[in-house]
């Protein structure tokens, strides 16, 4: 799901290398039809989806025999996920739409290879209770928390002192000195990593690295004050663990989401493959220094929603997404992000233990709490 995204094309790259070993069940994408048409065409899958059904239809006229289920919407999305003969389902969407598909794979009995950080965000007491219940699996495939998971293997329960979350610090860790000059293009410029316009956003405020502290406290079962962000602007490391003895543990690699989504496929087994190693001669230098807070607040407010938890986080993440689409809409100033999630945040009264209905409802609410924001603050 998520087939046309930057993390959906690197796995059905994958998918490529490693023919003998897979079989594309199902795809969905977004709104764009004509890459999925042609993903249809290389990797015969017997179901697919979109977004709208308007582009749903146009994409069942263009497609040949033999030809796939076509489906449109969530409805669609959750007869991908569930469907009886995938074993895993990689979830590579963007935002809260990924939350149903997650909760209806787990459901099924699927193993979830999470790419989709948001269902964790907004409703991790619910997934983490759902994967205990059905027995299945959660598949990190973000860079740092397969990270986490690979330093974690073989050690025993509550030996983890400390995770520590390592982080690029985005285009602008040093400069411009005033966030209210960035521009979109200079926010989609991402020194390391090439992804998707929403994520890389996120990487810029540093708002995706406080998602993924949030996700992080629910994928392995560590308190917030456990967790540490260090920036690495290298992204040489992808994240580290501190035992209780003192020993940390580091994954390192070069910066290939590739690496991360193979191994939450072939999980528990490491499979030989043509990416590119470190050149320990040519690799420069590796620093770590902390992140400015002050500069970059998301962090922050995401640390504040994790630990008071409840509906929050799911407040955080949704005028997030308002205030992101906004600024690349260009109708909000860069700077101006924080400060709208602060604000929301700020005027939500909080529901603890929240089940799914209430989880939606706070996120609808803030989503129109943030565009009345929005507006006044219009550039």
């Amino acid at each position: 799901m998520g087939s046309t995204g930057s993390i959906g094309r690197q796995a059905l790259d994958i998918v490529r290398q490693f023919p003998d070993k897979f079989k594309v069940i199902g795809l969905a994408a977004g709104k764009n039809h004509q890459q999925l048409a042609a993903q249809i065409k290389e990797f015969l899958p017997q179901i697919v989806a979109l977004k709208d059904e308007g582009a749903a239809l146009d994409l069942a006229q263009q497609l040949n025999a033999p030809k796939p289920e076509v489906y449109w919407g969530e409805e669609g999305l959750k007869i991908l996920a569930g469907h009886p003969e995938a074993k895993i389902v990689l979830n590579a969407l963007t935002g809260l739409t990924g939350l149903i598909p997650t909760i209806v794979a787990l459901k099924a009995g699927k193993n979830v290879a999470l790419a989709n950080k948001e269902s964790l965000v907004v409703a991790g007491q619910l997934i983490t209770s759902l994967v205990k219940k059905t027995k299945t699996l959660i598949l990190p495939v973000d860079s740092e928390h397969s990270a986490i998971w690979q330093c974690l293997a073989g050690n025993p329960d509550r030996a983890a002192a400390k995770i520590i979350l390592t982080a690029s610090g985005g285009p602008f860790r040093r400069e411009p000195d005033d966030l209210s000059e960035v521009t979109v293009e200079m926010a989609l410029n991402h020194p390391t990593w090439q992804m998707g316009r929403k994520v890389t956003i996120d990487a810029a405020t540093l708002m995706n690295k406080g998602l993924e502290v949030i996700e992080a406290h629910f994928l392995f079962g560590i308190d917030y004050d456990q967790i540490q962000v260090v920036i690495h602007p290298q992204s040489i490391i992808h994240s580290m663990v501190e035992y209780i003895d003192g020993a940390v543990i580091a994954q390192l690699s070069v910066p290939d989401m590739r690496l991360p989504i193979q191994y939450a496929f072939s999980y528990p087994q490491r499979w030989p493959n043509k990416l590119s190693r470190v050149d320990w001669f040519t690799l420069k230098e590796m620093t770590f220094e902390p992140p400015d807070i002050k500069r970059f607040p998301c962090l922050s407010l995401a640390f504040t929603a994790g630990k008071t938890g409840g509906t929050l986080p799911a407040v955080l993440n949704a005028v997030n997404e308002v205030a992101v689409e906004a600024f690349l809409s260009r109708y909000l100033n860069f700077s101006l992000i924080p400060e709208i999630v602060g604000q929301v945040m700020e005027a939500h009264q909080v529901i603890f233990k929240p089940g799914l209905e209430e989880i939606i409802t706070a996120d609808h609410w803030a989503r129109e709490k943030a565009r009345a924001l929005i507006s006044k603050f219009e550039v």
